[in-house]
């Protein structure tokens, strides 16, 4: 059995996942046609790579159906439940950097905490009869964050797509939504709450804890962890 190692299917972030394993000595590349999802690893031997998206690699590294994955931190902590006994985080690999925040409408000149946006939520379901929605694909971390920030009452509504136009769309009155220069939400007139950052994503090498090894695996790990070592 040779070590699983699962790195993005395409875009740039395949690229600079590849571009940064390169530094490190492996030459890593697709093989064949983009449609057939193959390729090759080379500088070590007993390596296997699988070319999946960024958001199915969280599921196989918690399923052990691959060794090591790279992916997003915010999408690990997503969709992975308890992901610290899952999975290990052995390299942030300095590129595919976002943050996952909270934001509001920048009419609303009175908001600008969580404190704020909770007495707000209280007030709008007093107000309208229901709780306050904000749009979001990260229900898991949202609902995390809000529960320790003592904000009560709202709903999540899932959002899969322009999230940050939710707001425009009268389909939610806030967002919480993964930004890296925020300019999409100044075009859609929400600003960030002060203390609304959520967390810090990304890309990220990660080891399945519930992986399968041998000695074949291991000692291949144990060469990509001494070039990291060397690489810090």
């Amino acid at each position: 059995m040779s070590l699983k190692l699962g790195v993005p299917s395409k875009g740039r972030l395949m690229e600079k996942t590849f571009d940064w394993f390169g530094a490190r000595g492996l030459d890593i590349r697709r093989t064949g046609s983009e449609r057939e999802y193959a390729g090759a690893v080379g500088g070590i031997d007993g390596v296997d790579l699988v070319l999946l998206s960024a958001g199915e690699i969280p599921r196989e590294l918690n399923a052990g159906r691959i060794h090591l994955g790279v992916t997003g931190t915010d999408l690990v902590r997503e969709r992975i439940p308890a992901w610290q006994d899952r999975v290990e985080e052995l390299s942030g690999m300095g590129f595919g950097q976002a943050d996952l925040i909270i934001a509001v409408p920048k009419c609303w000149v009175d908001v600008d905490t969580l404190e704020d946006l909770d007495a707000v939520a209280s007030a709008f379901r007093q107000r309208h009869g229901h709780r306050l929605r904000i749009a979001t694909k990260y229900h898991r971390m949202v609902r995390e964050f809000l529960r320790e920030a003592g904000v009560a009452d709202y709903q999540l509504v899932d959002s899969q797509g322009a999230t940050e136009g939710t707001v425009k769309n009268l389909t939610a009155e806030a967002v919480a939504d993964i930004t890296s220069t925020g300019d999409t939400l100044r075009a859609n007139h929400l600003k960030i709450l002060s203390d609304g950052l959520i967390h810090r994503s990304q890309a990220t090498l990660f080891r399945s804890k519930s992986a399968a090894w041998n000695d074949r695996t291991r000692a291949a790990l144990d060469i990509l962890s001494e070039r990291l070592e060397e690489n810090v």
